[in-house]
């Protein structure tokens, strides 16, 4: 049997739909491959609006702060998404754990995955490894990105190299302008 990467790999595609949705169902499955799920879903009607619901009950997780509130609200997701764990061998992967019941819809299982994968994250790698794009902290800068801080040293703080540069020159800039400067 094998690790399951349940909580880097599924909280990575939450972060990836939430900081850019796709622009139809097609868009969100090809994306779930992106990250590694292979399974296929049966098509419901209103898929993207149901996991575009998903995604923004989960980006509240991401939103609370770390600690006793972050936890009871992913609580309260996974007592209602979440099922009793299962070993599954489908498509090649060889034997993991699914924390779904068979048959759910592709947003059932979607919020399925990404509270039990957040969880996961959360509880190994540390409460505050989820958290929005420190550069949108600056009045004015746009980005609202979602960051996973998946590093070693759990200090992530900027959703890309560019914001984190476009932070640091505004940083740079404070201290040039500030008073007292010669």
């Amino acid at each position: 049997m094998q690790l399951n990467p349940y909580g880097e790999y599924a909280v990575l595609l939450a972060a990836s739909l939430a900081n850019e949705w796709p622009a139809d169902r097609a868009g969100i499955e090809a994306r779930t491959r992106e990250f590694g799920m292979t399974m296929t879903f049966p098509e419901g009607p209103d898929d993207h609006a149901r996991v575009s619901e998903v995604v923004q009950e989960w980006a509240a997780v991401v939103d609370a702060p770390p600690g006793a509130e972050r936890a009871e609200q992913l609580n309260e997701i996974m007592a209602s998404a979440a099922a009793f764990p299962r070993l599954t061998d489908h498509d090649g992967e060889g034997w993991h754990l699914h924390y779904r019941d068979v048959g759910m819809s592709f947003a059932a299982v979607l919020r399925s995955v990404f509270a039990v994968g957040t969880a996961l994250h959360l509880t190994t790698r540390g409460m505050h490894r989820l958290r929005r794009c420190a550069a949108g902290e600056a009045p004015g800068d746009p980005c609202a990105n979602v960051v996973v801080d998946v590093t070693r040293n759990g200090r992530q703080r900027y959703c890309s190299v560019r914001c984190a540069n476009r932070d640091a020159v505004r940083r740079h800039r404070a201290r040039q302008a500030s008073p007292g400067r010669t």
